[in-house]
């Protein structure tokens, strides 16, 4: 017979109910998406995927128009998660090529394009029916 205190699961940090840490993940996203803004990325979009999605609860997508640019804004992101929410990216992939660089963060995951990548592989249409979720939702100097 099977021990019933080996069938439970205790979950994972991107499986404990959004109520939990909310307020703490927002924070998260967007500090990334202002880190994008600082090297003046392009079209920041910010969907929730937590009911469509057992990947992550957030992606952010955005675009810069050359390699060196999107580099850059890999890099300001990569350095505001680290300093300021000791964060770091798992395998971060695509930084030698720089045309689309994401960056794993577990309940989010940062997709930086170049424009002709980000169009072929069309992300938003993909994942359409996720929640759109506005960057002014997210400042936390916002009254929500």
């Amino acid at each position: 017979m099977t021990d019933p205190s080996l069938l439970s699961v205790s979950p994972t940090p991107s499986t404990v109910a959004l109520s939990e840490k909310d307020s703490s993940l927002d924070h998260f996203v967007w500090a990334i998406t202002q880190a994008a803004d600082d090297r003046k990325a392009e079209d920041i979009v910010v969907l929730k995927v937590t009911d469509v999605s057992y990947l992550a609860d957030y992606f952010v997508i955005v675009s810069g128009f050359s390699r060196a640019q999107v580099r850059a804004i890999a890099g300001s992101i990569e350095e505001k998660a680290e300093k300021d929410y000791d964060r770091k990216p798992r395998q971060p992939s695509g930084k030698d090529d720089g045309s689309w660089i994401l960056q794993d963060y577990g309940n989010v995951i940062v997709h930086i394009f170049m424009p002709t990548e980000r169009s072929f592989y069309n992300l938003e249409a993909f994942w359409s029916h996720a929640e759109r979720i506005s960057l002014e939702d997210l400042d936390p100097q916002k009254t929500h």
